[in-house]
């Protein structure tokens, strides 16, 4: 120790990174002039791109190039269902067959959320959260109005999440679906998928996961934990780009008895045939309605490759680590901030929020200065490190420009 406490912190965050056992995977991504961006801390809304992810995009260009319309016959076709297969392998617990890649997230929570209820035509209720991330409670407010159903909410403390206890409350004879995030995008609350989906089937309710914000940074059993249905984005920690497609998960033993309701011609059985009527075709694919993103599905293999490498167990534990140290450092440098996030990093995912009054005021400056988090009405700085491209040393700066700020 010296007697320069910025010194100090900067030799333990060096220290820190030097024992990471991740230290080598930051070089694996793309990064700008350091004068622009120092701290990129918001990989929980906008992974970083690999440098992989470059030379596939650039390789599939060449192949649209050279193989023009061939291309759909020797490979991209069955994209939606292949990468779907990885990813269900490398991040979500799934055995094959049950994952496809294809529209928004939007689109797909709600051919997920139609095809859901469908198989549960007696029931009148869904189950869903106050402080759900907005697109899912437009959602079902939407298919609530169009079919006349309930909707019961679970209030929940914007600092925390939904307790498996208050969802087992919740639940009632009449609940159809639950739709629930396995991790709150305000205060990255971790809920207890495993319990509360238990909780559903006991009350004979399917269930609906909203994997956005757990999705490459917690590990996730959808097998194990029984789960019904599940969608997600790949844009965050799978650093899939802008836009890149979500995916739609539909447990096995509910995929000859589900239908989705936007029929496409990509998601009949036979589709070349372009025949009169739609009949499903077998297994995932049903999901699939129009003609997928090729380009738009390249880039997250990359990532899916580090994941595979590294092991999700050795992401998880960087990512309870950094998001420790933050609160660490918020402690020590933000001391009239208040953690909006559970301290315990079992029950914290990827991201922690941080609360303040001036941190709307603060924001644009932050980014002027090459620190980007992002902001969350009312009063919310979420900072999300990403545990295979973001160091110690880059929290530690970010988090030493935040308090310059204020």
């Amino acid at each position: 120790m010296t007697t320069d406490p910025a010194a100090d912190l900067a030799a333990d965050a060096r220290a820190r990174d030097a024992a990471d056992p991740l230290r080598d995977y930051p070089a694996l991504f793309h990064r700008v002039d350091a004068s622009d961006v120092v701290s990129y801390l918001d990989g929980n809304s906008l992974g970083r791109p690999t440098i992989a992810a470059t030379e596939a995009i650039s390789a599939a260009v060449a192949q649209w190039s050279g193989r023009l319309i061939r291309g759909w016959d020797e490979e991209w076709f069955d994209l939606p269902i292949t990468i779907g297969d990885r990813l269900g392998r490398v991040v979500l617990g799934a055995a094959p067959g049950q994952t496809a890649i294809g529209d928004s997230t939007t689109v797909l929570l709600y051919k997920l959320a139609r095809g859901a209820l469908a198989m549960r035509p007696d029931r009148t209720e869904i189950v869903l959260d106050t402080d759900n991330f907005p697109t899912d409670r437009y959602v079902l407010e939407g298919i609530a109005a169009e079919l006349g159903l309930d909707l019961r909410w679970i209030t929940v403390d914007p600092a925390s999440g939904v307790e498996a206890g208050a969802a087992r409350e919740s639940i009632t004879e009449r609940t159809a679906l639950v739709v629930l995030s396995h991790v709150a995008y305000r205060s990255g609350f971790l809920a207890d998928a495993e319990e509360i989906t238990r909780a559903a089937h006991d009350a004979g309710a399917l269930v609906l996961w909203d994997l956005c914000h757990s999705v490459g940074s917690v590990p996730i059993e959808l097998d194990r934990w029984q789960a019904d249905f599940a969608v997600g984005c790949t844009y965050k920690y799978l650093c899939g780009g802008p836009g890149s497609p979500a995916f739609g998960y539909v447990r096995a033993a509910h995929l000859d008895g589900f239908t989705q309701p936007i029929w496409g011609w990509m998601g009949r059985r036979d589709p070349f045939e372009m025949e009169a009527g739609y009949i499903p075709a077998d297994g995932i694919r049903r999901m699939i309605s129009g003609t997928p993103s090729v380009l738009g599905m390249i880039a997250m293999r990359s990532t899916l490759d580090l994941i595979d490498r590294a092991g999700i167990a050795v992401v998880r534990d960087k990512s309870a680590r950094l998001t420790d140290y933050v609160i660490e450092l918020a402690r020590l440098l933000l001391p009239e901030a208040r953690i909006a996030s559970p301290l315990d990093p079992a029950r914290r995912g990827g991201h922690v929020t941080l609360d303040h009054p001036r941190f709307r005021e603060v924001l644009p400056r932050l980014w002027d200065r090459g620190v980007i988090p992002d902001f969350r009405a009312p009063q919310g700085l979420r900072l999300g490190p990403s545990p295979l491209s973001t160091t110690y040393a880059e929290v530690l700066t970010g988090i030493e420009v935040i308090a310059d700020q204020l």
